[in-house]
């Protein structure tokens, strides 16, 4: 006769598993990913007359990317390389040009007045954008946001927006904001 091996007692092991795996939880900390920061503009009133509308246009750019990769800005085709200085065009509007944004005398805590951009950048995309794509213009949108946030720091403070104090970065926010809109993606080979 063999000898019988003893057998092991398991049924603590899925009560030892099940606190293993608890500690584990509670112990571990989770990376969070950030998304990309976006404010939306306010919805426009629908009793708003004709002629506000039309200003209102001239407020906002279309940013699109097609199903091919290709861009538009505004009416414009375009390679992304030269995005970043047409959206800094946009929102500074340097020569208060009337087909670009309005400007409005802004109150800014810690500053004084600022004549703050009403521009408001809209992307959108076809379903088919490629990932690439889509991510080189958003890169090209929120670089020349940066761009132009650096130049008032340096022009204010004497210093890049990221070499600021949190006062100071908060009044560049305020005098330089980031409004990109995006818009769902869109099949445009579809009528």
């Amino acid at each position: 006769m063999g000898k019988k091996t003893p057998e092991i007692n398991s049924s603590s092991t899925a009560d030892m598993a099940f606190l293993l795996l608890c500690f584990f939880m509670m112990t571990t900390t989770m990376d969070q990913d950030k998304g990309l920061q976006r404010r939306l503009p306010p919805m426009p009133d629908p009793n708003q007359k004709a002629q506000d509308q039309k200003v209102n246009r001239r407020n906002i750019i279309v940013v699109k990317i097609n199903s091919a990769d290709r861009l538009l800005a505004g009416t414009e085709p375009m390679h992304v390389s030269l995005l970043k200085d047409k959206i800094k065009e946009f929102l500074s509007n340097p020569y208060n040009d009337p087909n670009l944004p309005e400007k409005e005398e802004k109150e800014i805590e810690g500053f004084g007045t600022y004549a703050v951009s009403k521009g408001v950048i809209s992307l959108q995309n076809d379903r088919g954008t490629s990932y690439q794509a889509y991510i080189a213009v958003q890169n090209e949108l929120v670089k020349a946001v940066n761009e132009l946030r650096d130049e008032f720091a340096i022009a204010n403070f004497g210093k890049l927006y990221l070499k600021c104090n949190e006062d100071e970065q908060k009044i560049v926010r305020e005098a330089i904001p980031q409004n990109i809109s995006e818009a769902e993606p869109k099949d445009v080979s579809k009528k």
